[in-house]
């Protein structure tokens, strides 16, 4: 059999990163990161359950700075997909396809996130809910 040359496929090196590219990216990641989130929540649902002293375990944990980094990081999954989504159902209805269009509303649903999780870690921080 003669051996036939064929195309490459293009690959990241070839393409100039954009924010667009990014936001597709983050928005499957913290969909992942969402799912183990729920997995620990419905942990905690039966620490609770259990009794005291699991529950108590599982907010020492929580309490720790490794649960902290990831509540800090599973509040901005979560404000980020909440707003990336809310952007894809905007354009659901054919709204913000022009490419100008299309970086802002990117640009927008990544700094959003970013202030949606800073007020919700300064309320729980003043509140004292994360001592």
């Amino acid at each position: 059999m003669a051996t036939r040359e064929r195309p490459l496929s293009p690959h990241l090196q070839v393409y100039r990163w954009q924010i667009q590219m990014a936001t597709s990216i983050l928005h499957r990641a913290t969909g992942i990161l969402l799912s183990v989130g729920a997995l620990i929540i419905a942990g905690g649902l039966l620490a609770l359950m259990m009794g005291p002293e699991s529950w108590n375990c599982f907010t020492g944990h929580a309490g720790a700075w490794y649960g902290m980094l990831f509540l800090f990081a599973w509040t901005w999954a979560f404000a980020y997909h909440l707003c990336n989504g809310i952007r894809h159902v905007v354009q659901d209805f054919a709204i913000g396809f022009s490419i100008a269009a299309f970086v802002r509303s990117s640009w927008m649903s990544v700094i959003a996130s970013l202030v949606i999780t800073a007020l919700v870690w300064a309320y729980v921080l003043l509140v004292g809910g994360a001592a």
